[in-house]
């Protein structure tokens, strides 16, 4: 009885306080909020409507993302609902308005099929578009609508994924440097009368002379450590083998198994590595979505890397140590190229030639050695070799790439051509400098098809493992994004340079594209030594280790590195000591208006502060490329007759970046080039400009926007550019620079540099 009247009142508390609960003024303001937004189900749960790309919350997001692997699920809106009553299927009345829950079907393979061709051209059909292609396969307009809202969202989301990762590995960058900072501030020593620290960074530098001597005795010690290395080549393959007989038995098992070469590895471990990294390659070039997803905003494909992970069967059990100290770059970029595969092949395999066809990005490159030879018949078809090369931008803000991988070379068909790059890994174990192992290359490179008439299909994938590291402000973003080395930037300088060779090779060239030199000996005389002038210019401005920058400060607070260097015997350049400045910057300029106004002779007054004063006249004009961009021009300025100083220019431009480099070249020597004589022995010493765009449109904006034309696309960001001056500080190479040199040279680049500025500033506004 007792039991029964406890049991009674406790019914009774719990439905006085489910009735005040339900009551309560701020519950029903919420309940009207979920009433307003979606709707209740039979059970209970809230249904919510499809909503606006930009509204869509980031646990809807997740979900279709989880879905990746399967078709798409829109709502069936042919389905019976109950839209009249509050009653549910036991008839009891709930107070409200209850609808039954909405039934999903996943659409036909036929379908999505369609669905994604037309998404591939417009992400977001208009309303006729929408109607055709519901009639079409059988869909409801609405149908149509929320697959598109859906498939944009799952790219978003692939998108916000990468973009996280990306700021993700940044914040731990500056915590990294924070500590670093904090470390070295622990260690400041103080002045023992006045407490003040002295330990800057004069404090611990070096002088040149020391630098080289320690820099010499690593360079020893490697070459020595390389020697020993591969003397036990040699060894392995003299060793002979016995049968029981105890007779010597001549074998190739030493040849293939026992290849010990720079790593200690065996062969047949290379080769099985090399072999795995090929289909990996072949699989990267060719698949699509969902391993490669082209995003919508900058038409950039970004890899989807659990995807990657679950394709290839890759664990991703590294420790955590690992992954906080390196980050991943990959890419992919397909284009036509104008050179014959087999001719572009053995571009590739040749250290020498691959550099020529990559001069501004490749400072050294080398053949380390050759694991395994080609056929006979076809010397590249199956070719394995060790290679090094360091990697660059122009500037020497950024650090330069340097790393060892195995390039296989393996004719696919009779079409189809594979050059696959793939580094070794725990090479660091054998005793190799860390520095070379700080870019580890995962399987990458490129598939050339002939596409006949001289071209060739290339899809170029780049795929790097790479330690964190510092990289000043200006160019944190193109690297960090993977811009400045990824594929586009690599085929933009391959379209670049096969175009140069077709157009220099060419005997055709229409008069209004060449003017100035008569003969076509002459011609491609001045377009070498344009090239040469280019590429030297290249091997000076950049971070490698050819020269030691040291940071000096403008009168207006310009950031110039300087740098020394001298010739002695070279005749491309003036004998004596050569004095380098280079300062890069920022401006809010559009990369083809300054690339423009840096071509215009009429205007070179405005800018150059080394051969300025009256405006320059053109002498002569050879096009280098489709682009009226790329070409290579000899101007005087002033009178010219009374000039004993021509200057040469070469300009070059593509999607990724753009040069203009130019010299003084005695007039004398200038025309003997133009009559058609070896332009080897004409002394030149370049100064020039690199042009990047700044990365901030390769940052997809917060709302989609239609695509915007190739030359208007960088409206929203600005322009990196990177200035360089050289001069002949004295004759004798054994002199030094001095201080007045030194504040000369500055003098011309802060005046280069302001000048731009006042120029482009007033034409701007």
């Amino acid at each position: 009885m007792g039991a029964d009247m406890s049991n009674n009142n406790n019914n009774t508390n719990r439905l006085a306080f489910t009735k005040d609960f339900f009551s309560s003024p701020a519950l029903s303001l919420t309940l009207a909020g979920i009433f307003r937004r979606g709707e209740v189900t039979e059970k209970g749960d809230v249904e919510m409507e499809e909503v606006d790309d930009g509204a869509r919350r980031d646990d809807t997001t997740a979900e279709l993302s989880s879905e990746n692997s399967g078709p798409m699920r829109s709502r069936s809106d042919d389905e019976g609902l109950d839209g009249g009553g509050g009653e549910n299927e036991d008839g009891v009345d709930h107070g409200c308005h209850v609808k039954r829950r909405k039934k999903y079907h996943r659409h036909t393979t036929e379908q999505i099929r369609e669905m994604e061709a037309l998404f591939k051209e417009s992400p977001h059909p208009d309303e006729k578009q929408r109607q055709q292609l519901s009639k079409r396969l059988g869909l409801s307009p609405r149908q149509v609508k929320f697959w598109f809202q859906n498939r944009r969202t799952q790219i978003k989301a692939i998108q916000e994924r990468h973009e996280n990762t990306l700021l993700k590995a940044e914040m731990e960058k500056l915590r990294e440097e924070n500590k670093a900072m904090r470390e070295i501030s622990k260690k400041k020593v103080g002045c023992a009368n006045c407490g003040i620290s002295d330990a800057g960074e004069d404090h611990v530098a070096l002088t040149t002379t020391e630098q080289l001597r320690i820099k010499n005795a690593k360079l020893k010690a490697e070459v020595e450590k390389l020697r020993a290395a591969l003397g036990k080549y040699p060894q392995a393959a003299a060793s002979p083998s016995y049968s029981s007989g105890n007779e010597p038995e001549t074998t190739n098992r030493s040849c293939l198994d026992f290849y010990t070469g720079i790593f200690g590895l065996e062969k047949s471990r290379i080769m099985e590595k090399v072999h795995q990294a090929l289909e990996e390659l072949k699989t990267m070039a060719a698949a699509g979505d969902p391993l490669w997803v082209r995003s919508v905003e900058t038409g950039r494909q970004i890899l989807n890397y659990d995807e990657y992970l679950k394709t290839f069967h890759h664990n991703n059990n590294n420790s955590n140590t690992r992954w906080l100290k390196t980050h991943i770059e990959a890419s992919r970029e397909t284009a036509l190229v104008f050179m014959e595969p087999s001719r572009l092949v053995q571009s590739f395999m040749d250290e020498n030639k691959w550099k020529e066809m990559f001069p501004f990005m490749i400072s050294k490159a080398a053949t380390v050695d050759v694991i395994c030879n080609g056929e006979a018949a076809n010397w590249n078809n199956g070719a394995v070799q060790l290679m090094f090369a360091e990697v660059q931008m122009l500037t020497p803000l950024v650090p330069t790439r340097e790393m060892y991988f195995i390039r296989h070379c393996k004719q696919l068909d009779i079409e189809q051509w594979a050059i696959v790059d793939v580094s070794i890994e725990n090479i660091e174990d054998n005793n190799i400098d860390a520095s070379l192992v700080k870019y580890k290359k995962r399987p990458s490179g490129c598939i050339i098809k002939d596409e006949s008439n001289g071209h060739c299909k290339v899809t170029m994938v780049e795929h790097l493992e790479c330690e964190k590291s510092k990289v000043h402000n200006l160019y944190r973003s193109i690297v960090n994004n993977g811009t400045a080395f990824g594929a586009r930037h690599w085929m933009a300088t391959l379209q670049l340079q096969c175009e140069r060779l077709a157009f220099f090779m060419a005997t055709n060239i229409p008069m209004k594209d060449s003017t100035g030199v008569a003969t076509l000996a002459g011609r491609k005389s001045t377009l070498k030594l344009a090239q040469r002038m280019s590429c030297s210019f290249s091997q000076v401005v950049a971070a490698s280790s050819y020269q030691t920058w040291t940071k000096v400060v403008g009168k207006t607070g310009e950031d110039i590195r300087v740098c020394s260097r001298k010739n002695v015997s070279d005749p491309g350049e003036p004998i004596g000591v050569i004095l380098c400045a280079v300062s890069s910057l920022w401006l809010p300029l559009s990369p083809h208006l300054l690339f423009d106004f840096f071509r215009d002779e009429s205007r070179r007054n405005q800018w150059d502060a080394m051969f300025g004063g009256d405006k320059a006249k053109s002498i002569a004009n050879l096009a280098k490329g489709q682009d009226r961009g790329n070409s290579v021009t000899i101007q005087t300025i002033g009178s010219k007759e009374s000039n004993n100083m021509w200057i040469l220019q070469d300009s070059s431009t593509n999607l990724s970046e753009s040069m203009v480099v130019y010299s003084g070249v005695d007039v004398t020597s200038m025309q003997s080039v133009m009559s058609g004589c070896d332009s080897g022995s004409v002394t030149i010493l370049p100064s020039g400009f690199s042009i990047l765009p700044d990365g901030a449109n390769a940052r997809p904006p917060l709302l989609i926007t239609r695509c915007k034309d190739d030359r208007t696309s960088d409206a929203h960001g600005g322009v990196l550019l990177t200035a360089a001056i050289q001069i002949l500080t004295d004759t004798s190479p054994s002199a030094k620079p001095t201080m007045e040199s030194i504040e000369y040279v500055k003098s011309i680049i802060c005046c280069t540099l302001k000048n731009i500025r006042t120029s482009m500033c007033c034409e701007d506004d």
